[in-house]
C-alpha cells in the first residue's frame, strides 16, 4: 500500500509510520523539516521524506504528480489546512484519515460527558474571555470547521474520508510531555502539587493504540464517510494516574492537594505545574469503534508501565515545560 503520513515525524505519527513500514508498505512522510528525523536506523532508509510548509504552495509542488493509496492527516487544523490538502492530492488518493479532536465537543452547548459520535451536532459555546480557556476553544472550533470541510469532500474526485477524534494522548516520545512532568516530580522526591486533589476521572488514549486502529483502518470501507471516537476503557483520575505512575517506576506518590484559587493567587496557574488540571480534557465514549471496528485499548495499567519504561530509558535532556516553578511549588506545597 502506498501511504503518505503528513506529520509522521514524531509522537503518533512515528509510531504509524514504522508500523506502516514494518508490515512493508511504501510509505511517504511529510513535514516541515523543523524537527531532525527520528525514525529508528532500520526504518528511516524504508521511508520517503518530503520536507514542505503545507501552508505554502510548497504542499502541491512535494505532492505534484504523486498517487497514493491512503493518507493520514496528522496535523490538519483548520478548514484552510484541509482545502489546501485536497487542491494538493487533486483525487490522486483513495483513502484520507484526518486527526481530529475530542476538543470538537467541548465547544458545544451542553455537550454530555462521556461524548458519543451522535453529539457532535449543537451551537458552540460562546467565545470565553480567559486566555487559556480561549485558546483552547479556538483550537476546538477550527477542528469543527475541519471536519466539516472534510466532510463536504467526502466522495468527491474518488476520495474517501474519515474523520478519527481523540482525547489526551499518552505513550512513548510525546511531544507536550504530559506524563513526564509527573515523573520528573516523583523522581525527585515530590511532592507532586495536584489542583482541587485531581479527583476528576478522565479516559485518555495510548499512541500505539491510536497508531494501531490508523493502519488497521485504511482501506477499511466500514470507516468511510464518518468521525470515529478512540479512547481507553478505565476511566482513572489524575491522582490514580500519578499514583499509577509512581508505582510504576518504584517510588512513593507524595501527592499535595490544595485548591485552584490559592494556586493562582500564589501566581502558579493550575494548568502550568499539573498539565491535566483542565477544563479542555476531553471523555469520549468509544463504544463504535470497538463495536463496529474491533478496536481494543490497551489496559491502562500496561499503557502506564510502557510509558514509564520508555521515560526512564530515554528521558527528556531538559526539564518539561514549567518546571522552572519547581522552587515556588516546593515552598507552597511545605505551607500546606
Amino acid at each position: 500500500m502506498r501511504v503518505l503520513v503528513l506529520g509522521g515525524n514524531r509522537f503518533m505519527g512515528r509510531e504509524l509510520v514504522i508500523a506502516l513500514a514494518a508490515r512493508g508498505d511504501k510509505v511517504t512522510t511529510l513535514h516541515r523539516g523543523s524537527l531532525p528525523n527520528a525514525l529508528p536506523a532500520p526504518t528511516a532508509p524504508r521511508v520517503e521524506e518530503l520536507l514542505a510548509d503545507r501552508t505554502t504552495a510548497q504542499l502541491a509542488q512535494a505532492l505534484a504528480g504523486r498517487e497514493f493509496d491512503a493518507v493520514v492527516d496528522f496535523c490538519c487544523f483548520t478548514a484552510a489546512d484541509a482545502r489546501g490538502l485536497l487542491a494538493a492530492l487533486g483525487g490522486r488518493a483513495r483513502h484520507l484519515i484526518t486527526i481530529s479532536t475530542g476538543q470538537v465537543y467541548l465547544v458545544r452547548e451542553g455537550c454530555p460527558r462521556p461524548a458519543r459520535e451522535k453529539d457532535y451536532e449543537g451551537s458552540q459555546i460562546p467565545a470565553p474571555s480567559d486566555p487559556h480557556d480561549l485558546e483552547n476553544w479556538s483550537y476546538g472550533v477550527a477542528k469543527r470547521e475541519m471536519e466539516e470541510a472534510l466532510a463536504a469532500a467526502h466522495g468527491k474526485d474518488g476520495l474517501a474520508v474519515t474523520r478519527v477524534r481523540i482525547p489526551v494522548v499518552h505513550g512513548p516520545r510525546d511531544n507536550h510531555r504530559r506524563l513526564e512532568s509527573y515523573l520528573w516530580r516523583l523522581l525527585d522526591g515530590g511532592p507532586v502539587i495536584l489542583p482541587d486533589g485531581g479527583e476528576k476521572p478522565m479516559r485518555p488514549i495510548a499512541s500505539f493504540d491510536v497508531a494501531a486502529a490508523l493502519a488497521s483502518w485504511l482501506l477499511d470501507a466500514r470507516t468511510y464517510g464518518r468521525a470515529w471516537n478512540l479512547a481507553q476503557d478505565e476511566t482513572p483520575t489524575l491522582r490514580e494516574i500519578v499514583e499509577g505512575l509512581a508505582a510504576a517506576v518504584g517510588v512513593p506518590a507524595r501527592i499535595v492537594c490544595t485548591a485552584s484559587e490559592r494556586l493562582l493567587a500564589a501566581g502558579l496557574p493550575p494548568q502550568q505545574i499539573s498539565l491535566l488540571s483542565t477544563r479542555w480534557t476531553s471523555f469520549l465514549d468509544a463504544t463504535d469503534a470497538k463495536t463496529l471496528l474491533g478496536f481494543h485499548p490497551t489496559p491502562w495499567t500496561k499503557t502506564l508501565e510502557r510509558v514509564a519504561t520508555a521515560l526512564l530509558a530515554h528521558p527528556g535532556t531538559e526539564p518539561p515545560p514549567g518546571y522552572g516553578h519547581r522552587p515556588r511549588e516546593l515552598a507552597l506545597a511545605g505551607a500546606m
